[in-house]
């Protein structure tokens, strides 16, 4: 048993010397902390960049069926009326410049996006890397919506504004409130609706292209991307 004990120590300090090299920067998969960090960044930048790529164009938002914005739930009861009364035309129009003003608003969102994730620290970015799927966009996400929606929301209004999104929505509101049989005056409000169903397709398309670097070796573009995107945990 006495010449056991010498080699079980010497196991544990084996043991205990890997566990303390593997919490070091830089030996796991040979990538360290920074590149783990700068490649989030640069996957969620790409991710970003087509985004905007998509949604800043004609029917970017309009004729896309799962990010067409509709009315706001508030004013669905508007919509319905106007439409059962023949006046669907007015609320069509609304519609369709909401739209546009959503896709000409994506293209300033850019900057206020890159700006944000320049500022974001990363607590844990090999942690986020090895979480896989959207990780990195849903802790991007967390981090900076708030501050997101705060930048982009004068965009939206200058854009509802500029392409008459607001008149044509306030047209419709104010045709439904001086009805004689409207009791409750509604008068939801647009701007921020349209803020935040604009912040979420960006996000969404960010996670989409984060779970393609993941999974699709051609779509990781640059020596980092490959580097920390193909590592084997």
């Amino acid at each position: 048993m006495k010449r056991i004990y010498p080699a079980l120590l010497s196991l544990g300090i084996l043991f205990n010397s890997c566990n303390v090299l593997s919490q070091l920067p830089g030996v796991g998969n040979g990538i360290t902390e920074s590149e783990a960090g700068e490649g989030i960044k640069e996957a969620l930048g790409q991710g970003l960049v087509k985004a905007v790529l998509q949604l800043n164009k004609e029917d970017g938002f309009f004729k896309d069926a799962f990010y067409k914005i509709l009315m706001p739930p508030d004013a669905k009861k508007i919509e319905n009326t106007l439409r059962s009364l023949g006046m669907g035309n007015m609320v069509d129009k609304a519609i369709l410049q909401i739209n546009r003003a959503a896709e000409d608003a994506a293209g300033y969102a850019k900057p206020i996006f890159v700006n944000a994730l320049k500022n974001m620290t990363l607590a844990d970015a090999i942690g986020l890397v090895k979480n896989g799927d959207t990780s990195a966009t849903h802790f991007f996400r967390i981090k900076t919506t708030d501050q997101l929606i705060a930048a982009f929301l004068p965009v939206i209004k200058t854009s509802l504004d500029k392409l008459n999104a607001t008149k044509y929505y306030s047209d419709m509101v104010n045709t439904y409130n001086n009805f004689p049989t409207t009791f409750k005056k509604l008068n939801p409000d647009l701007p921020g609706f349209v803020t935040q169903r604009a912040t979420d397709a960006l996000f969404d398309l960010v996670a989409k292209e984060e779970r393609n670097i993941r999974q699709n070796i051609a779509a990781r573009t640059s020596d980092l991307l490959r580097k920390v995107f193909g590592a084997k945990w």
